[in-house]
């Protein structure tokens, strides 16, 4: 059977998209163009799926056609020449994905389809671990183009790169940065058997790139409103089903070759610079060296010039056994240009109409019907046609997103002929019943980690991969030591290297070493790197948290604080309910676990129980209580070392106090200047009074700033300057990273503000989509190497982010609002943890398998850690409560991250945002507290915020407050972003106040 396939369209969920894109729309439509197979499209957007689910039912394998009852009604409004032909549908979406691969920004389009809705939905919810899927109908991902056909494949689809030569969004566009389709797919090339050629380019062109000599070239029209479809298609002669279709494109047998826009009328064909009216051929664009005549900037490189750079054959040839095409102009351009108007135009539709009820289907007209009988409708369209299957067409090509013009006619020979020809010689046909209405559609991360530094080389130091200032603080012999580590300025680096050092070249036992970190993402961190450089010692170091130490020391100590070895930590849950065994109601019991009750502590022990707070509480009371024990611990660690001394708190500097003699071996690093976590106990006055207590100390600082640009630094050091706690403090960039200044931009309310943020980060990315850069919205191709995991935004308090959030998913821009999501705190996860112990089993996995029962999210979710556990249910107790974070998202996903400024501390990106820098809010200020502390270290909040930056940095604020007395610090800076104003409207008297 032959026909014809349009594999590509939108649906009324896409962007820039008709509302009358529906099935039913889409159904008419296509048996007026002559199209029996139709991509459903956007199969991703969940209203959409929920449409194909109620209005498709199956008609042959893996493909679908319209309920008889809708099929029915369609049928009733076409003429007899079109109605009950059979229009099938096969589930199809185009996905974007912008990502980062080899330092270089890619940014390439996809047509993925599917056999079934339930392999669709399987697909659909493994991309809504990546993004956001619910926004637009091509769904904008941060994931690798490789990862998205692994999953393709793995949900039983197949992957078709879609408009393989445009420039912005393909894979062979002058801008994706690869010369090859197989190199965008990696190890799963081999899995590509098809590539869309684009409205800008057709086979003839493809045919001149040898690489492209095993793939189908298919075409489709890349619809956006139900008219457009057929534009380009697909033509096979096959079973009408999904999987003959495959096979087809697999294999070459049944595949019979496209039907082609003549490619000069796609808006990418030649080379050009739209706002300055310049357009160029590929060798007048080399003799401009790829810059605009008029203004000097980049010109946009089109197809014509891309497929020249790649070709290695002459025009004219064609591969052994490639498919023929058709090159076509669609019928109502051409009844348009005789009518001398647009082709959207009434006039035009009533004959395009006449014509299809009198001689069949668009794509019959332009290919196969016999001249004579459209002749005796117009002879002028008979010309045309005629003419049209000779190739003999002027072209007016596209380009930089304007599209091209194909006429039929010379210029000026319409006129001269209208005179003696009628445009449309025959009678008026009977018109056509009305297309039917369309139901309308209701309103609607974390940097990658540092590279593991390289072992020294034989006969040298490891100590000589660090700078000056770094090898200077990891040298110190021993003895107490502070650090003084600015941000950027490589504190971890230097104290793992310090680490390392001692054990490898001076001989301490690694079993001595103690290091200490605040979480323990830091904690996992540090002993990645100490296992890179000392692989042969890293075992027997100790990495630990604060609450991680205290679980070791209660472990090897349970017996004096009345617990036994296999004690548990209680999550906020189960301290809860331990609460209420001894409370009249849940705020009492609240009450008891904020002021640690006596009866709740009780009650805890009772079962066996401590809490996050015990695990340093206890251990210090250990210790204060018997000098042998504090003895031995100090023998057993003579070197102890602790990252972010500025952030501990009481306890935790009584315990330091005990571990380490104030001659011993304790190194402190941080920074005074990023103290902001008084609000959980923390006193920076501990690392101001290192040396009191510590009166042989040695003080090293490091200023050398490895992470943020040089206008970037000066404009922290200005804000922190007024309070800092580093005396002389000095930060110097090292890093050229440009010279872009630091953004401040004056919004009018918070949600213009979160839309300033969208905004410039499509402009910094160079454009997310075709519509920011048709449209003008983006002009540049942006910074180049970035992905959206590279973009985070900051905020003073987790309400501010609700404007964000609908911005970026007004945007269609992937993002991740940050969060230490702990999996004990997930709903059931508590509950079956608290059966584990009792539960049957010898291994904890069995046990949580058997305490989970019918929940079985719970137990998908507890089932790593409790297979790694094995039969230590201790451990698995413990370090659920320790807060496992869950993460939702696929690892693989780039998404843009929000983050209040407190959690920020530790992280760092290319391109920081800090939004409601405004008095109030930055400082924030509390009714009645005047306290200048506070304020200080609100200030110290903006500098650790601002510091995370390392090429662009923005600050904003709006005009609902008053703009934050912290940058009047600043003197270098760029306004950005200011909003148009709006033009009063017309008739309207001006308010005098």
């Amino acid at each position: 059977m032959r026909f014809v396939a349009d594999l590509h369209i939108h649906s009324k969920y896409s962007r820039a998209c008709s509302r009358d894109c529906d099935l039913e729309h889409l159904t008419w439509w296509a048996r007026r163009k002559g199209i029996s197979l139709v991509g459903t499209g956007d199969f991703t957007h969940p209203a959409w799926y929920d449409h194909l689910t109620e209005t498709l039912v199956e008609a042959g394998p893996g493909v679908y056609r319209l309920r008889d009852d809708l099929d029915r009604d369609i049928d009733r409004t076409l003429p007899p020449s079109l109605a009950a032909r059979p229009v099938r549908f096969v589930l199809s979406v185009e996905i974007s994905t912008i990502y980062k691969r080899d330092g270089q920004t890619r940014k390439v389009h996809h047509l993925v389809y599917m056999p079934d809705l339930e392999s669709a939905a399987r697909f659909n919810a493994r991309m809504a671990r990546i993004g956001n899927i619910a926004s637009d109908g091509r769904p904008i991902l941060g994931l690798d183009s490789r990862d998205l056909l692994e999953t393709t494949l793995e949900c039983g689809g197949y992957l078709v790169p879609a408009h393989i030569w445009t420039p912005w969004f393909a894979v062979l566009g002058s801008k994706s940065g690869f010369d090859a389709v197989a190199d965008c797919y990696a190890d799963l090339a081999e899995h590509i058997f098809a590539v869309e050629t684009g409205l800008s380019s057709d086979p003839e062109m493809n045919w001149r790139v040898s690489s492209l000599d095993n793939y189908r070239l298919v075409s489709n029209s890349d619809a956006h409103s139900p008219p457009a479809l057929g534009r380009e298609a697909t033509v096979f002669d096959t079973d009408l089903d999904y999987h003959a279709v495959k096979r087809a494109l697999e294999t070459g047998d049944g595949f019979a070759g496209s039907i082609e826009f003549f490619p000069e009328e796609g808006k990418y064909h030649v080379d050009g610079h739209r706002k300055c009216g310049v357009r160029m051929e590929p060798r007048e664009t080399l003799r401009h060296h790829g810059t605009c005549p008029v203004c000097g900037k980049p010109l946009t490189v089109g197809v014509l010039s891309r497929v020249e750079e790649l070709a290695d054959r002459d025009d004219g040839g064609r591969p052994a056994g490639a498919a023929g095409f058709t090159s076509l102009v669609p019928l109502p351009e051409i009844v348009g240009e005789i009518l001398g108007v647009g082709p959207k135009s009434k006039k035009v539709l009533s004959q395009v109409d006449r014509l299809t009820a009198a001689l069949g289907p668009e794509l019959e007209i332009l290919q196969d019907v016999p001249v004579d009988d459209i002749a005796a409708h117009s002879p002028l369209l008979g010309e045309a046609v005629t003419r049209l299957r000779r190739g003999q067409v002027v072209r007016d090509s596209g380009y930089d997103g304007e599209y091209g013009v194909i006429r039929v006619f010379e210029p000026g020979e319409l006129a001269r002929r209208s005179a003696s020809l009628a445009l449309f010689d025959a009678a008026p046909a009977a018109p056509a019943a009305p297309v039917p209405h369309a139901p309308r559609p209701a309103p609607e991360p974390a940097p990658a980690p540092a590279p593991a530094p390289a072992p020294a080389p034989a006969g040298g130091s490891l100590l000589d991969a660090l700078d000056p200032e770094q090898r200077a603080a990891a040298a110190v012999e021993g003895g107490p030591l502070l650090i003084i580590a600015g941000p950027g300025t490589g504190k971890t680096r230097t104290l793992t290297h310090r680490i390392a050092d001692l054990v490898t070249r001076r001989g301490v036992p690694a079993s001595q070493c103690l290091a200490i970190t605040f979480t323990r993402r830091a904690a996992e961190e540090m002993a990645e790197r100490l296992a890179a450089l000392a692989p042969d010692h890293a075992p027997d170091l100790t990495i630990a948290t604060f609450h991680s130490l205290g679980v070791l020391v209660l472990r090897e100590h349970h017996g004096a604080v009345g617990l036994s070895a296999s004690f548990g930590v209680a999550d906020p849950e189960r301290q809860l309910a331990v609460a209420l065994t001894e409370a009249a109601d849940e705020k009492q019991a609240r009450e008891l676990v904020a002021t640690r009750d006596e009866r709740y502590l009780a009650a805890l022990r009772a079962q066996d129980l401590v809490d996050f707070d015990d695990l340093v509480a206890l251990p210090l009371a250990l210790l204060e209580g018997s000098p042998e024990l504090v003895a031995a611990y100090r023998d057993r660690w003579r070197w102890v070392s602790v990252d972010e001394y500025q952030d501990v708190d009481e306890r935790q500097y009584r315990l330091l106090r005990l571990l380490a003699p104030p001659d011993g071996n304790l190194t402190a690093i941080g920074d005074p200047d990023q103290a902001i976590y008084r609000f959980r106990g923390a006193d920076v006055g501990f690392f101001l009074r290192f040396r009191e207590d510590f009166p042989t100390a040695r003080t090293v600082h490091l200023t050398r700033n490895y992470r943020s640009s040089a206008a970037v630094v000066e404009g922290a050091l200005e804000v922190i300057a007024p309070s800092s706690l580093v005396p002389g403090r000095e930060l110097t960039p090292v890093v050229d990273h440009g010279d872009a200044p630091v953004g401040v931009h004056h919004a009018a309310s918070e949600a213009a503000e979160a839309a300033f943020v969208a905004r410039t980060i499509e402009q910094v990315l160079g454009g997310a989509s075709f519509h920011a850069l048709d449209s003008g919205r983006v002009s540049s191709d942006g910074t180049r190497g970035l992905g959206f995991s590279d973009f985070a935004v900051l905020y003073r308090t987790d309400r501010q982010s609700r404007a964000l959030v609908d911005a970026l998913t007004r945007s269609g821009l992937p993002f991740q609002k940050r969060s230490h999501d702990r999996l004990a705190d997930r709903p059931g996860v508590a509950r079956v943890a608290h059966e584990v112990p009792r539960a049957p089993g010898a291994t904890v996995l069995e046990r949580v398998r058997a305490a989970a029962g019918a929940d079985h999210t719970a137990y998908e979710l507890l089932k790593p850690l409790a297979a790694e556990c094995g039969e230590d249910v201790g451990r698995f107790l413990t370090t659920l409560a320790l807060g496992v974070e869950v993460d939702t998202w696929d690892p693989r996903a780039d998404r843009i991250s929000l983050l209040t400024l407190h959690a920020s501390k530790g992280l760092e990106f290319p391109v920081v945002f800090v939004v409601g820098c405004e008095d109030g809010l930055l400082p924030m200020r509390w009714p009645g507290d005047d306290d200048p502390e506070a304020v200080d270290e609100e200030r110290r909040l903006l500098f650790v915020g601002m510091t995370r930056a390392q090429r662009h940095l923005f600050l904003s604020h709006t005009t609902t407050r008053p703009r934050s007395p912290f940058l009047a610090a600043l003197t270098s800076f760029e306004q950005v972003g200011a909003a148009r104003p709006r033009r009063p409207r017309k008739g309207t008297q001006l308010s005098l106040l």
